[in-house]
């Protein structure tokens, strides 16, 4: 199945709220309408080439994920059946149709909620220095990549664009938010991980870690943003798995391994990228929905 490239949506009748790294955030009805475009950001940098059908994927698999874990957490999603959005939307059926989810609106928690349960990325550059990952100790001589004992809730900042989120302790964020809610969240947040990574490692992927975003709605924490996405998460192939180094993964790594050649100083604007890495990355995306739902993009 083809898939036309979607960089950036212009809906006429939706109010624009604003654009982040990959989604336009749209107002309709008083709801919130969530585009996922197919832009990809690598190193923090959006490139001018986007990843057709990528906005498509993070959708349906947020949508699998959202409707899956329900029973932990409620989350802001109405609908991604573009043909029961409001008229306003439905006029833009034919761009929306897959990449489109209409949720309800929602206060964002001030904490991004990171669940590690292998040692992977930051986590693994602070266990290497501190022998720990947000305070959190850690048995002695483990290698990258290696499973963690139990999974871990590894809390951060949330930072201005152009600034890395900060990896912070589980007692600073019981000064930002409260211990009853800090407490609780972490229980919520190492639940969902859970019940995701059983399931995914039945279908042949490992999860590695992942971002969850809360917001509080109607006075209850709920699930927002995007759910276990290969954006959001580190997915490898249970297959090829073996600690001691980085894993092959589901997401940009192609993208990342090929700007890793160039001589670019990873600051905007991004190179183009070859129809290869294009491609090769496209795959990648549609392969984790497709092993992970058993469909294809819709």
């Amino acid at each position: 199945m083809s898939q036309t490239t979607v960089v950036e949506t212009t809906l006429s009748g939706l109010k624009l709220l604003g654009r982040g790294k990959v989604r336009d955030i749209y107002e309709v009805d008083g709801k919130l309408l969530l585009v996922a475009s197919d832009r990809l950001s690598a190193f923090d940098v959006v490139m001018p080439d986007g990843i057709p059908g990528k906005g498509k994927v993070l959708t349906q698999i947020s949508a699998f994920w959202f409707r899956m874990l329900s029973d932990i957490i409620p989350n802001h999603m109405i609908s991604i059946d573009v043909d029961t959005f409001p008229a306003a939307a439905r006029a833009h059926a034919e761009t929306l149709r897959g990449r489109a989810m209409l949720c309800r609106k929602a206060k964002p928690f001030p904490i991004e909620c990171v669940v590690r349960g292998y040692l992977s990325g930051s986590g693994w550059a602070e266990y290497r220095e501190k022998g720990e990952v947000c305070g959190i100790p850690l048995p002695k001589g483990l290698r990258e990549s290696d499973r963690l004992p139990e999974p871990i809730f590894t809390p951060a900042t949330k930072e201005e664009k152009g600034h890395h989120d900060e990896n912070i302790s589980f007692d600073r964020m019981v000064r930002v938010v409260g211990k009853e809610t800090a407490e609780k969240v972490r229980s919520i947040v190492v639940a969902l991980y859970s019940k995701a990574a059983a399931y995914a490692k039945g279908k042949g992927i490992l999860i590695a870690d992942t971002k969850f975003e809360l917001g509080i709605a109607d006075g209850e924490l709920i699930l927002i943003d995007e759910a276990l996405t290969p954006d959001s998460s580190r997915f490898w192939p249970a297959a090829g798995y073996e600690p001691g180094g980085p894993q092959k993964s589901f997401d940009k790594q192609f993208v990342r391994d090929y700007l890793l050649t160039l001589p670019w100083n990873k600051t905007a604007p991004g190179p183009r990228l070859p129809a290869e890495v294009v491609e090769k990355t496209a795959l990648k995306y549609r392969e984790a929905l497709t092993i992970l739902t058993g469909k294809d993009i819709e």
